[in-house]
């Protein structure tokens, strides 16, 4: 009897121990796991594409990803210099990061050039296809997919006469070097064409060329029209101060700029596409291929913004009709936000 005790507690201790085992096995696997580690470049800072940074930022934390345990974030701003996006994409390889997601048109023609592998996200990019980083909106046919920001061009420009009925000549500044910029200007063309609009251009290849390039089209526009141009964006408080003082009316494709100053936008909401950005990579993550996920775009009407600045308006003596008021989406009426 003694015999079949001691062997039942030798049993029992045996068991315990193994299970204990098991469970220190476990704490140390789970201990021992690796967040995920994603990589996010930018060209440059501003509102845009800062919203877009935390809408992708998020999407992940809604679907549980907790920064610093589940997932860590490298963030990288290019300064507005492809060569530092050049050096940050290579960073990223060199680092061996889980998922790359590159904000605006030239970061993310700069991660493909230097990645082919790691799966890329693109976020705030107009066209793939013109811009060579898709060979087509269904299939990038490479590790690329995401969210495009293609404007509604068309529309944006139409709020000219809306706002200057006798408007004759409108002025846009840009960088030809941004591909994304060039198919916008190249649409804003044909409408201007099509309202009896001149448009008349101005480039430019930095952020520091912007003010004078708004000086340039002082006394020879009505309006100026910004699209989605990253240069100019980043230094859009030139074109604003410019335009204040000639009494220019500043549409904007960036709803995010009407803010700053601009006078109108009817366009993206940048943080909603950067949520709508980091579900697709929730798709990645979790084993899908991203040639395998078309590059989406955003065209429902309900998810665009107009918005007015009426500070604006008073400042450079525009009259804002009752229609285009109860039109918006926001207001902006003696500093204050009103609406959505």
């Amino acid at each position: 009897m003694k015999k079949m005790k001691l062997n039942l507690i030798k049993t029992i201790s045996i068991l315990l121990l193994v299970i204990a085992l098991m469970i220190v096995g476990v704490v140390s696997s789970l201990a021992g796991a690796q967040p995920l580690v994603i990589g996010i470049t930018q060209i440059v800072e501003h509102p845009a594409l800062d919203a877009a940074r935390d809408g992708f930022i998020a999407a992940l934390e809604e679907a549980g990803f907790k920064e610093g345990e589940d997932v860590v974030y490298d963030l990288q701003n290019a300064q507005g210099d492809f060569t530092n996006a050049i050096s940050i994409a290579q960073k990223f390889k060199d680092d061996n990061v889980d998922l790359i997601v590159a904000i605006a048109t030239p970061t993310a023609q700069a991660t493909l050039q230097v990645n082919k592998e790691i799966p890329i996200i693109i976020n705030a990019v107009t066209d793939p296809v013109a811009a060579n980083l898709a060979q087509s909106w269904e299939s990038s046919g490479n590790n690329l997919t995401g969210m495009s920001d293609a404007a509604p061009n068309k529309q944006q420009v139409e709020l000219i006469p809306q706002f200057l009925p006798a408007a004759k000549n409108v002025g846009t500044i840009y960088n030809a070097g941004e591909a994304n910029s060039v198919v916008q200007v190249e649409v804003a063309k044909e409408v201007c064409e099509e309202l009896g609009l001149k448009l008349i251009e101005v480039t430019v290849s930095n952020s520091s060329e912007v003010l004078m390039a708004a000086q340039s089209l002082a006394g020879r526009v009505d309006a100026i029209y910004i699209v989605t141009d990253n240069t100019v964006v980043s230094a859009l408080e030139s074109v604003i101060n410019v335009c204040n003082r000639q009494k220019i009316a500043l549409i904007v494709a960036d709803p995010s700029s009407v803010d700053r100053g601009a006078l109108a936008s009817y366009g993206i909401d940048y943080f909603s596409l950067g949520k709508k950005s980091g579900e697709i990579a929730l798709k990645v993550i979790e084993g899908a291929k991203p040639s395998d996920i078309p590059i989406q775009t955003i065209t429902d009407p309900n998810e665009l913004q107009f918005v007015v600045n009426l500070d604006t308006a008073k400042t450079i003596g525009v009259s804002v009709s009752e229609e285009i008021i109860k039109a918006a989406d926001k207001i902006i009426k003696d500093g204050k936000v009103q609406g959505d």
